[in-house]
């Protein structure tokens, strides 16, 4: 064939008219539609609903806090600005959970080696905040281990799945290695908190890929020792952990949290009305729940909480019929991620964990972190979209489970004759 003939379209081809575009674009939004959890959807849009009405309630408090004398920031200073970047996280979990699987295993993993490479640069270049540096400034201003997280679930989760295509594959040490380069970078910091988040998606990953039952005791004998020698080596976390142990004080900053979630009882003082709030440092992020407490009042505490074990049942039963281990292990650690974060900022209000810098997900306020956790919210959409006319013909992880439990008991039916 004379590869100088110049191209001649055939008489029966057509070119995409604009009707034409809009009507593909219409029949991938109805495919979308009928494949994504529309009820997890819902549960994640009604937590950034709360997230607005407690960030409207927090702001004058911070804003007051930060004001000076020769500038001062109005009331909802923070609020506005959470609309702000509310709407880009919206587009951004929206835009993340129309990609199909193999897109959001394909973008989870380049971000996670992005966000490696830029968590490498921070003890470098980083920008300094309240004696941790943990930013970088390029452009604008961000956390490199917020977008790790979503990154890091899903690529763990795709280095475990290789164990179907050859189960001789050293994956636990592959992630274990990971893990441990992870946790090294963000004690350069320091951030103790995020190192356990991150510790705690690799754990649940790694028990859910089916190891036996001494591997599991060497990884929490393994986590233990970690944190051991944080407590020595790391002062900020031992100073954290000695108040936590000692109950803290009445000048202690977790200890008026406590204070400021209990002194609106069952119903709340009303927006607005609260008093309590305006001595609470970081009031809009880090303290947020105490601020609903206080305003709002402990049952809509409750809802949230509520709100949250409902996204992991959720997930949990979008998982139970899953086929693909892929699917199935990074479902579970962006929930584990996005979750495991809520309930160890709820325990720092209550006085239950040691104080962590760490935010509300889809509530608090936040710049960069809001549109990290919409990103890790927009993957777990896309991860367990699912063709509703499509059967099962195994269980997912009930099947998983099994074969964990069998692993570790392999005499456990040989038992009956």
């Amino acid at each position: 064939m004379n590869s100088t003939q110049p191209y001649i379209p055939r008489a029966n081809a057509q070119s995409i008219t604009g009707d034409q575009y809009k009507s593909s674009v219409y029949a991938d939004l109805k495919i979308w539609w009928r494949e994504i959890d529309r009820v997890l959807l819902f549960l994640i849009l009604l937590l950034m609903a709360f997230g607005t009405a407690a960030v409207a309630a927090a702001s004058p408090a911070s804003a007051r806090r930060l004001s000076t004398a020769a500038v001062q920031l109005p009331d909802l200073y923070f609020y506005w600005a959470h609309l702000r970047w509310q709407f880009l996280g919206l587009i951004t979990l929206l835009g993340a959970s129309l990609l199909s699987r193999d897109n959001a295993r394909r973008l989870g993993i380049l971000i996670a080696a992005a966000m490696l490479g830029f968590l490498v640069l921070v003890p470098l270049i980083g920008h300094e905040v309240n004696g941790a540096r943990r930013w970088l400034k390029l452009g604008m201003s961000f956390q490199p281990s917020e977008f790790l997280k979503p990154g890091f679930a899903i690529a763990l989760a795709w280095i475990l799945s290789w164990r179907l295509r050859d189960p001789h594959l050293p994956v636990l040490a592959i992630v274990t290695v990971l893990m441990g380069f992870v946790a090294l970078l963000l004690m350069l910091q320091p951030n103790l908190g995020a190192t356990i988040l991150f510790g705690g998606v690799w754990f649940v990953l790694v028990l859910l890929s089916g190891v036996s039952v001494q591997r599991i005791a060497g990884l929490i004998a393994l986590g233990v020792a970690g944190v051991t020698a944080t407590y020595f080596l790391y002062g900020n976390a031992r100073n954290r952990i000695d108040a936590f142990l000692g109950g803290g004080t009445a000048f202690d900053q977790v200890d008026l949290a406590q204070r400021t979630l209990l002194s609106g009882g069952w119903t709340g003082s009303g927006l607005w009305l609260g008093v309590r709030k305006l001595n609470l440092p970081e009031a809009h992020t880090d303290y947020i729940f105490s601020v609903i407490g206080e305003e709002f009042g402990l049952l809509v505490c409750a809802m949230v909480v509520i709100l949250y074990l409902a996204i992991i049942a959720r997930v949990l039963v979008r998982l139970a019929d899953e086929e693909n281990l892929f699917a199935l292990l990074a479902g579970a650690g962006l929930v584990t991620q996005i979750c495991g974060q809520a309930f160890i900022n709820i325990l720092v209000n209550l006085q239950l964990f040691p104080s962590k810098g760490m935010t509300l997900p889809l509530v608090s306020y936040g710049g960069s972190s809001t549109i990290a956790v919409c990103l890790a919210a927009g993957l777990l959409l896309a991860i367990t979209r699912r063709n509703p006319f499509l059967t099962r013909e195994r269980p997912g992880l009930r099947n998983v489970l099994s074969e964990s439990v069998l692993k570790r008991n392999p005499q456990g039916e040989g038992n009956t004759p």
